[in-house]
């Protein structure tokens, strides 16, 4: 067995491993976030609301009149995780454009995670507010990827379309990860900053609650797009397949491998997203 103090060491050196990449794109002060936006003439609307009694916050640019692409961040993340596609000039020709902080994270109740279910019933109120009777499509990266197949599960006539980047849906691949319960039930989590300790909890209550999802794909009949990495080392490039399965009886459903990218898809590969987001407004 290995020593309590090695284990803990190991556990803090893998979780970081995990959590680090996303780590530039922390919460910003809306202040701040409006003087970026300005630097680009533009106008960002950094919203607060409530939702049962939770806040949350989002950003929303372009025009009320135009169809939505909503932005759904992995774990940890923030909005800021979408800014250059916000910023894109090319995509706000086309769309309205709201990147959400997800329940837990930047600005929405930082520091308390959520289960799958609460999450999507939470940032349904925010999709459920914004709706201007225009196309809507959302899209997920990493763990927001399970979270976008919810919210269609959930609500299925609200969008228009998903697109899941790399995104971990599949309960059968996901790897145990069972060093992730020292962090969980033991008050060693409080070693952790607020947002990495969110993130190691909410991962292991997807894990589980990925399976009740598995029944409810029948639900999805709008075109689903699914982008993956072949060279992804945290969420297997076999999640895109699964999702194919799972959809098969749907012929609106597009699966884009892209070869020797790794997790980082909404990042490293702008211009495929781009391109493909700019179809769905055709």
């Amino acid at each position: 067995m290995i020593p309590l103090p090695k284990a803990i060491l190991t556990t803090l050196a893998l979780l970081l491993l995990f959590i680090l990449p996303s780590c530039r794109y922390m919460r910003m002060p809306d202040e701040k976030a409006k003087q970026q936006f300005a630097q680009h003439d533009m106008y960002a609307h950094l919203m607060h609301m409530s939702v049962d009694g939770i806040s949350l916050h989002y950003v929303k640019v372009g025009s009320d009149t135009l169809p939505t692409l909503f932005f759904i961040h992995g774990s940890p993340g923030s909005w800021k995780g979408y800014e250059k596609y916000l910023m894109d000039t090319a995509l706000l020709k086309h769309f309205r454009m709201i990147a959400i902080d997800r329940p837990g994270f930047g600005y929405s109740n930082r520091g308390h995670a959520y289960h799958l279910p609460k999450q999507s019933e939470l940032i349904y109120g925010i999709v459920k507010k914004e709706m201007n009777g225009k196309p809507l499509h959302i899209i997920g990266h990493s763990l927001g990827g399970p979270i976008v197949v919810k919210l269609a599960q959930d609500h299925p006539e609200a969008y228009s379309s998903l697109t899941i980047l790399a995104g971990s849906i599949s309960p059968y691949d996901e790897p145990k990860e069972r060093w992730r319960a020292i962090f969980v039930h033991n008050p060693l989590q409080y070693l952790l900053p607020g947002p990495f300790r969110v993130c190691n909890t909410e991962i292991w209550y997807f894990k589980k609650e990925l399976y009740g999802m598995d029944t409810c794909y029948n639900r999805l009949t709008m075109p689903v797009t699914f982008i993956h990495g072949d060279k992804d080392n945290l969420v297997p490039v076999h999640n895109a397949e699964y999702g194919r399965q799972k959809l098969a009886f749907n012929k609106q459903v597009k699966v884009i491998i892209i070869p020797g990218a790794n997790h980082h898809i909404p990042w490293d590969h702008f211009d495929i997203v781009k391109e493909h987001l700019l179809t769905l407004g055709k």
